[in-house]
């Protein structure tokens, strides 16, 4: 079996000028949609007609990034061979299915060394925009285009399963009641049947019919009498409605809103990239319902990404109440089944609303009409392991390439947003007001220095939160920690526990007791004394989710306290059913992490603490400000959001930093401004591209060893063709130890995206050639952090 190279660049033996040609343009092809260039339709090199397919050129999920060449068995599919075609193959001593990429009449070896296929699992091929799709995220990401693809399946279709629907039955009567009853004579239980049917003018699925009480064997009965019929149809997004489009009318918008919707419909029939930069609480999800709503009018799918699964229920919630069509979810909630059920319905069209996390980028649309991407620059759309893919990016490039409009929403956009806001290439939509009328509230800074503390929490502000229960309000209590104390130290002689896996301290959690590395996962038993000195004295540090919440319900024992992090929401729907006894509007307490500062709509808060605002203020990612903003203004925003205005305090040390009062001060707007203008001066994102090539291995000196000699090698090959990239490091990780292994990094950066491209795919060329099984390593183009 012959492995062929995928997009392969130049070798570090030296290459043709053919190659090296062939290696810019796909480069070049790679980023410019990125930087508002134009993209080329996706061709298959080599690709040779059906009619004279010998040799199939298949993509296979390992992480080689080649193409295998097999030969053709067994009677070919209706079309004939074509890319897109799922295939099993034999690799090795497994059989794996495959995706046929491209096909051609030669291989580089005799046609009878080449392993035939298994078995052909499609009669159609997989739709070709996802395909393109997938191609382009390979090769951006620098990916192997086999794991891509395998990546970018439901599980069903990666293990074989047919590409079809799954079906039910439905059964509806097909005579009036009076005739059928007549017919059946004395039948008491299909008389029952046929009323129980007759009640329903669209006829009911076997399972409702069988929680009734009755048979299959009665449906049956009923069949051979000609009374009913039974229809298999789709088991997800089943009914094309007729009608109507709207089940609930359209609110009305404001001028700001109505100016942002009528601007969207200018380019609905074109790639029309959009910013919706506007406050907590000013109405963007009805400017997506409005956007959607014209979409739908023209035959076409919306596909709309969320950061978390947290804000699916609620969205999908509003969406399903506004339109009389079915809205889909993609998300990791849903059994592969229903994840293969809703991928498969919007494939077909018959899902118009697609709503999903990052993943559902990958989703096919048969129509698709616009993209959106609500809180874009939420960091939950960057996959941080494997494919380490960005899927607002991929949108963009996916909306560019289908020639529809996208829409980037956000109160807090990203700069790399805000700055192609700023140079023109996306149109910048503001909402500057709340749909409550009330202002957003601005951030009051408490000092906690030498202020007593109970679970974080200074009297000023505890005084705040009772005020504002007397009132009848909710408050947010924003903690970024879960568990109960981020470290347990001795008194005694200073130990303090840490993780023997990382380079990191344990967190104390009380329900149950227990010492946990968040990095890692390690769990240890609470020790009973001090494993240096053997003193009891043993005290938490600090404050986390549980012991803010154990202090409240000391100072509060009458008010319900609900606790929103991931470990009091890790049975499924449990978030559901606590925001669902907030929205209720009682009086209580909430206390939570950034699970609850993005996006929810908590109408009834109308005060919202932060108990520590400095955890990002000096940390070592130059990413680590402008995310601190966004988080401060997001959970910020969920004060005052209906009748009541809100109010926001926020607990620092560093009450007079000056990027902290410039946010309190002149809001989010001001500080993005100044921050890119640092970020151009620094030659930093995004007026610069990174690349990060990460090493990994037990002993120090091999990740060591082998990052040096990647980053001296790549050096070298820059200077010889006087690229433009600059490679810096190799240096440890900012956690140089974590699950027992070292951690040490090499950093490519470039002002052209094409230039980073060609070395970042030297590079990992020369990785896959001559790196040691020891080390493990990756490259992340476009990171979001530097940890």
């Amino acid at each position: 079996m012959e492995s062929r190279s995928f997009a392969a660049p130049d070798l570090p033996g030296g290459a043709t000028s053919d190659k090296r040609r062939t290696l810019r343009r796909k480069a070049q092809h790679s980023s410019t949609v990125l930087d508002g260039g134009q993209l080329a339709d996706f061709k298959p090199d080599d690709a040779a007609p059906a009619t004279q397919a010998r040799v199939l050129r298949v993509a296979v999920p390992t992480p080689l990034r080649r193409l295998f060449d097999y030969r053709p068995a067994g009677a070919p599919p209706a079309g004939g061979w074509r890319a897109g075609i799922r295939v099993k193959v034999p690799f090795g001593r497994r059989e794996l299915v495959g995706i046929v990429i491209a096909c051609a009449a030669e291989s580089d070896l005799p046609l009878a060394q080449l392993k035939p296929i298994v078995a052909c699992l499609d009669a159609e091929p997989l739709p070709a925009d996802w395909l393109w799709l997938c191609e382009f995220t390979a090769r951006y990401y620098q990916h192997a285009l086999g794991d891509t693809l395998h990546n970018a399946l439901p599980v069903p279709l990666r293990q074989g399963r047919p590409l079809e629907a799954r079906t039910r039955e439905r059964w509806r009567l097909e005579t009036a009641e009076t005739t059928a009853l007549e017919q059946l004579g004395r039948a008491p239980r299909q008389r029952e049947l046929v009323t129980l049917l007759a009640q329903h003018r669209h006829g009911l699925v076997t399972s409702a019919v069988s929680a009734q009480g009755f048979t299959r064997a009665q449906l049956q009965g009923l069949a051979r009498r000609g009374l009913v019929s039974c229809h298999e149809e789709p088991l997800t997004a089943a009914t094309a409605l007729s009608g109507p489009l709207l089940a609930t009318p359209a609110l009305t918008l404001n001028r700001e809103q109505a100016a942002a919707l009528a601007a969207l419909h200018e380019g609905l029939d074109r790639y029309h990239p959009c910013l919706l930069h506007g406050v907590t609480g000013s109405g963007k999800t009805e400017v997506y319902l409005q956007l959607i709503e014209a979409v739908l009018g023209q035959g076409k799918q919306a596909l709309v990404l969320v950061p978390e699964i947290g804000l699916t229920p609620q969205t999908l919630a509003r969406f399903r109440k506004r339109f009389r069509v079915p809205v889909v979810a993609l998300h990791s909630g849903l059994t592969d089944l229903e994840r293969l059920d809703a991928w498969e319905a919007a494939r077909s069209g018959r899902a118009p609303v697609v709503i999903g996390t990052r993943s559902a980028i990958f989703t096919p649309l048969a129509r698709p009409g616009a993209i959106i991407v609500d809180e874009e620059h939420d960091g939950s759309f960057k996959q941080q392991d494997g494919l380490r893919y960005h899927a607002r990016d991929l949108a963009i490039a996916r909306a560019h390439r289908e020639g529809i409009p996208i829409l980037l929403g956000s109160a807090t956009p990203s700069l790399e947003s805000l700055a192609q806001a700023r140079s023109g290439r996306y149109r910048h939509l503001r909402l500057t007001t709340r749909a409550s009328r009330h202002a957003p509230a601005r951030l009051e800074l408490t000092d906690l220095r030498g202020r007593v503390r109970q679970g974080g929490l200074i009297p000023p502000v505890i005084e705040a939160i009772r005020q504002a229960l007397a009132a009848e309000g909710q408050v947010l209590v924003f903690i970024n920690r879960r568990g109960f104390s981020p470290s347990l130290a001795c008194h005694q002689c200073g130990w303090i526990a840490e993780c023997r896996h990382c380079d990191s301290r344990l967190t104390l959690h009380r329900q149950p007791p227990r010492l946990v590395c968040h990095h890692c996962e390690h769990q240890q038993p609470q020790p009973d004394a001090c494993p240096s000195c053997g003193s009891a004295d043993l005290r938490p540090l600090g404050a986390g989710t549980e012991r803010t919440e154990e202090t409240l319900a000391t100072l509060f024992p009458q008010t319900p306290i609900y606790r929103i992090d991931r470990d009091s929401t890790r049975r499924k729907e449990a978030l559901d059913q606590v925001l669902g006894e907030i929205r209720r509007g009682e009086p209580s307490l909430l206390v939570g992490t950034q699970m609850l500062a993005k996006g929810h709509h908590l109408p009834h808060v109308t005060l919202v603490v932060v108990v520590n605002a400095d955890a990002g203020l000096y940390a070592s990612d130059f990413r680590a400000l402008e995310q601190s903003a966004q988080l401060l203004i997001q959970v910020a925003g969920r004060a005052g959001r209906a009748e009541r205005p809100g109010r926001v305090l926020v607990q620092t040390l560093h009450p007079d930093d000056p990027n902290l009062r410039l946010l309190a001060d002149s809001g989010y707007d001001a500080l993005a401004y100044q921050l890119l203008e640092e970020r151009r001066l620094a030659a930093l994102p995004p007026y610069r591209h990174l690349a990060l090539a990460r090493f990994e291995a037990v002993k120090e000196d091999d990740a060591q060893a082998t990052a040096a000699a990647a980053g001296e090698a790549l050096r070298e090959w820059l200077a010889a063709r006087g690229s433009p990239v600059h490679a810096l490091g190799p240096v440890p990780a900012p956690m140089e130890r974590r699950q027992n292994r070292y951690h040490v990094q090499l950093m490519l950066s470039a002002e052209r995206r094409s230039a980073l491209h060609e070395a970042a795919a030297w590079l990992v060329t020369r990785l896959e050639q001559e790196s040691s099984r020891r080390v493990r390593w990756s490259l992340d183009v476009d990171p979001m952090t530097l940890s």
